[in-house]
């Protein structure tokens, strides 16, 4: 009988030196960044970028983020501009995602881009993927480590939770510190807003629609529909139906809370971990309370937007 559990190893050399290994072999593993677990194979290997689509169910046509360990090795694989360097210089290592021209040379399979004539690069911060990084001396191709469309995963219990024995290896590093996925830049334009919001940035940028069509994908992160639990999700809620769970926050107290004292940092750590939670609880719904659109609660109702629009 097929064990349906994966391997969970603690982070430790042990654990780097296995997923290495099995990186190596075309397979991929599930690795923690501060931003949200990830799932990880050589994005130079077409077959094991696409045993990352078969195991998350994710469509072809989504791009995804390529993980680096410095800006030299980002500089190997696109054209950066004026803006692009001032934007690494500034938050890399960290949670942050340029669109970049690919270079012609780039040893980047083309699933990996969707076929698009652009790359997604980030720098992690996170000890465990800067030691696969290390490791396996390879880009690495990892979205998030959960079925496609499925809540982001923030600990390794999430990813075993969801993908099961698709992944053979997952890293376990506790929780991810900021909880959601990276803020993804074009130019001068937030893809997908995320840890670091506008105010961060040393230029004036635009926001980019949430409501992108398939046909519209030009980088990770941009279904209209994403990041969604099982049960129906209500937003803007300051009270529980009888048959929801509420996700509480401020002075709206809930079944769970994202921060009592409304702390928008703390409330994007605990946010897909709350929904993990009220989707396991035993209501038919969820409803979530409401969060100030400012600063990083654009990117926590980013999520929650999608994560509602079933």
């Amino acid at each position: 009988m097929v064990d349906p559990n994966p391997r969970i190893l603690p982070y430790g050399m042990a654990a780097i030196d296995e997923a290495a290994e099995r990186i190596g072999r075309g397979e991929c593993v599930a690795v923690p960044t501060e931003t949200v677990y990830g799932l990880a194979a050589d994005a130079g290997n077409a077959d094991a970028v696409a045993g990352i689509y078969a195991a998350k169910g994710r469509p072809s046509f989504n791009p995804l983020i390529v993980h680096v360990a410095d800006l030299a090795a980002a500089e190997a694989l696109a054209v950066f501009d004026a803006d692009a360097r001032a934007l690494a210089a500034r938050f890399w290592p960290g949670p942050l995602t340029l669109v970049l021209p690919l270079r012609t040379d780039a040893p980047i399979a083309s699933l990996v881009t969707a076929g698009l004539a652009t790359i997604a690069l980030r720098v992690p911060r996170h000890r465990a993927m800067q030691a696969l990084l290390a490791a396996t001396k390879r880009p690495l191709a990892a979205p998030s480590a959960n079925a496609s469309n499925g809540i982001s995963p923030t600990r390794a219990a999430h990813v075993a939770a969801s993908l099961g024995n698709r992944v053979p290896l997952i890293i376990d590093d506790g929780g991810c510190e900021a909880g959601l996925e990276s803020t993804i830049v074009a130019g001068r334009t937030i893809l997908r807003p995320g840890p670091i919001v506008a105010s961060d940035l040393p230029f004036a940028v635009q926001a980019h629609s949430i409501d992108s069509t398939d046909a519209a994908i030009t980088a990770p992160g941009q279904l209209a529909t994403h990041y969604a639990p099982g049960k129906p999700l209500r937003l803007d809620a300051t009270a529980a139906a009888a048959d929801e769970w509420l996700i509480g926050h401020g002075p709206v107290k809930g079944d769970d809370m994202l921060s009592a004292t409304g702390d928008l940092r703390e409330a994007a750590a605990r946010l897909f971990d709350a929904l993990h939670r009220a989707d396991a609880s035993d209501r038919a719904a969820i409803a979530v309370a409401p969060i100030p659109h400012a600063g990083l609660g654009e990117a926590i109702n980013d999520r929650l937007t999608r994560a509602a629009h079933r």
